[in-house]
């Protein structure tokens, strides 16, 4: 194709088509990772602990609900687990407008890949890409606006769950057993060190993540608990051979009420 016939298309041709991000950055369009120098300051509500482990099935999700904006409870009710696809999830901590607009898209990136490319990508190539999406975004970070994601799914390939843990700066680490994040992070994880062995059922996984999260919560101000007065759960997910499924929230609620019970 001739250079004039290539510049009357409405799209670059030597952009990857796979990739929706890089058929944004081809139009200019590109979500902008920046800001300016005087908003350095801003408060924004940000998101807090979530972990993930492998349990008999697949591999477990969950979130507490509370987002905070320095001493302030912004939200009470955030949802910060989230489908990816049919097969894995992922997880928000840091600021959440910008994890939710980073979650869409990375979203809206597997959808287009396997719509044009005909197959998923796979479990470790999501990975990839979002770590390379958190990377991207490292100049907000270094304005005090971080998104740390945990990412996990069910690996069609090997048969197994698997998660992946990552930090600020976009690296990439695959966790044997489980992992957690968020400002209340280190306090779900002891508990899950103490708590996880293999072969977990999926009611015994239930009720260790809630437990976890109720962990947290008692250690970190930051962390959201269950609160039974208002039906305000934990936000919890798996992903088995079957795909993505969301915990019925009556077994979310049930599993509160014994791990806050057994807390007092």
């Amino acid at each position: 194709m001739s250079g004039d016939s290539a510049r009357g298309l409405p799209w670059d041709p030597v952009v990857p088509a796979a990739s929706f991000a890089a058929l944004l950055r081809s139009q200019h369009l590109e979500p902008r990772w920046s800001l300016p120098a005087e908003a350095a300051g801003l408060e924004a509500p940000e998101g807090t602990t979530v972990l993930a482990f492998r349990y008999a099935d697949g591999v477990l999700m969950a979130g507490d609900r509370r987002a905070t904006a320095g001493n302030v409870i912004a939200h009470r009710s955030l949802q910060k687990v989230f489908p990816a696809d049919g097969w894995s999830a992922v997880a928000i901590s840091g600021t959440a407008g910008v994890a939710l607009e980073l979650i869409r898209l990375f979203q809206t990136e597997l959808e287009h890949y396997e719509k044009l490319e005909g197959s998923r990508l796979s479990l470790e190539g999501k990975a990839n890409h979002l770590a390379a999406m958190v990377r991207a975004h490292l100049p907000m970070a270094f304005q005090g606006l971080a998104v740390v994601p945990l990412f996990c799914g069910f690996d069609v390939a090997s048969g197994r769950g698997r998660l992946y843990s990552f930090d600020v700066v976009g690296g990439r680490y695959e966790e044997t057993d489980f992992a957690a994040t968020g400002s209340g992070g280190q306090y779900a994880k002891s508990h899950l060190r103490n708590s996880f062995r293999d072969g977990l059922s999926e009611d015994e996984a239930l009720r260790i993540a809630v437990e976890a999260l109720v962990a947290a919560a008692e250690e970190d101000a930051a962390t959201g608990g269950p609160d039974l007065q208002r039906g305000i759960y934990p936000n919890v997910v798996v992903i088995s051979p079957q795909g993505y499924r969301e915990m019925a929230q009556e077994r979310v609620a049930a599993a509160a009420r014994r791990a806050m019970g057994e807390a007092r």
